[in-house]
């Protein structure tokens, strides 16, 4: 006498019957199953594949010398907002100077030249090492 074997994920039948259910698949099953080259979408529907990337995202790539300069501007930014972020929060000038340095990296974000870049980079350190003395004072308050 045989006793039935359940089936299982491996049997082919048992695939396709789940594959007509309407049973929440694992997020890893799905993705699986949308590049298994015997997934088609179903007539009349127009879903996109997960795997394929969108055109929109799609970014121009920056040369050398525009990352350099990005990783010095974001390092510069980040430098500027911990030390004034270290001003109380009380304080009427922690607000003022985080919107001024919050609007002038704004008002230059779509400077692409890069001696522009490195000339703007250089004055806002310099900038900044002027008004650190200042803000230390007032994070000592």
């Amino acid at each position: 006498m045989q006793q039935a074997i359940p089936p299982t994920y491996r049997d082919k039948s048992f695939r396709t019957q789940l594959s007509h259910q309407l049973i929440p698949m694992r997020r890893s099953l799905r993705l699986f199953a949308a590049a298994s080259p015997s997934a088609t979408p179903a007539a009349g529907s127009q879903t996109k594949s997960r795997l394929s990337p969108s055109p929109k995202r799609k970014a121009p790539s920056l040369s050398l010398d525009h990352f350099l300069q990005r990783q010095r501007v974001l390092s510069l930014y980040r430098t500027i907002l911990r030390s004034l972020y270290r001003i109380p929060k009380d304080r009427r000038e922690r607000t003022e100077t985080i919107a001024y340095a919050r609007a002038e990296f704004g008002r230059n974000r779509g400077v692409s030249d890069v001696s522009q870049i490195r000339y703007l980079v250089s004055t806002g350190k310099a900038e900044f090492d002027g008004m650190k003395r200042y803000i230390d004072e007032l994070a000592a308050r």
